[in-house]
């Protein structure tokens, strides 16, 4: 077994995500938009999961246009049947499902406010969407993973969590959940070949607007990490896709920081 291990790293298909399947959420812009495209460049076929049809499709042209193959599906996190049409569809073009990246979520039009003045409503929203959207994806793609066995799952969580940022504590809430919904799943899932990890970002800067950001915040950031700059999504890019390879087989239950440093005690 050990040989077979050996020869396969040195042929390097440990790293390998030639056809591979894999579903993004939230992957219609932003950083979900990123990681679609480096999929796509490094072979694999991204699933566009997104809420917003116009904007799954034209990531999609994107892809297309660069060579890559990718398929554009309407999905909805919060909502069961919408995710369960989606697994199905991806399952109707493609036979398998390889990789899921839960990305989607609701953060840059949350407006800062203390805890006290957060509405019910909104609470409700964020987390429905950050986590339970999590839960359904997950849901709906383990059976089908757990029958191959082998599968990745990645959640992508927050550096607001050890930071414990204020004035966005439904945030927060959502995402420190996803860390325990990342651990309990590895250990349900790892005897399957299917692995959790959480990555957990900083503040990530990308083309969609935030209703908070101020230039003494991305001060803030550049002062405080290790490695004095903005991050963008292609910070994220090799983490992630690393991930999703064989090569990562035996790293299951871990929330990885890739935040330059930020929460780097």
């Amino acid at each position: 077994m050990l040989d077979i291990v050996e020869k396969s790293v040195a042929r390097g298909r440990n790293f390998d995500l030639t056809g591979r399947v894999v579903i993004i959420t939230g992957a219609g812009q932003g950083i979900g938009r990123e990681y679609a495209r480096q999929f796509a460049a490094a072979g694999a076929i991204p699933v566009v999961a997104e809420i917003n049809r116009d904007n799954a499709h034209r990531v999609v042209d994107e892809i297309v246009a660069d060579g890559g193959s990718a398929m554009a599906v309407r999905t909805d996190v919060a909502d069961a049947a919408s995710v369960a049409d989606a697994v199905r569809s991806v399952m109707d073009a493609y036979g398998r499902i390889d990789g899921l990246v839960n990305n989607a979520g609701i953060f840059s039009t949350l407006k800062m406010r203390e805890f006290t003045e957060i509405p019910l409503d909104e609470w409700d929203l964020v987390l429905r969407v950050n986590i339970t959207g999590c839960f359904l994806t997950a849901r709906a793609v383990a059976p089908v993973m757990k029958e191959r066995n082998w599968g990745r799952i990645i959640n992508i969580t927050s550096g607001s969590v050890p930071l414990g940022v204020k004035n966005y504590m439904h945030y927060v809430t959502s995402k420190s959940a996803l860390i325990g919904m990342t651990n309990s799943m590895a250990r349900e899932l790892g005897a399957f070949g299917v692995t959790v990890n959480a990555v957990q970002p900083g503040g990530t800067f990308t083309e969609v607007p935030r209703e908070t950001v101020t230039e003494a915040g991305k001060a803030w950031l550049k002062q405080t990490q290790c490695i004095p700059r903005e991050e963008v999504p292609m910070d994220l890019v090799g983490l992630v896709l690393f991930l999703n390879t064989e090569a990562a087989g035996f790293i299951t239950g871990q929330t990885i920081a890739c935040d330059g440093g930020l929460t780097h005690w």
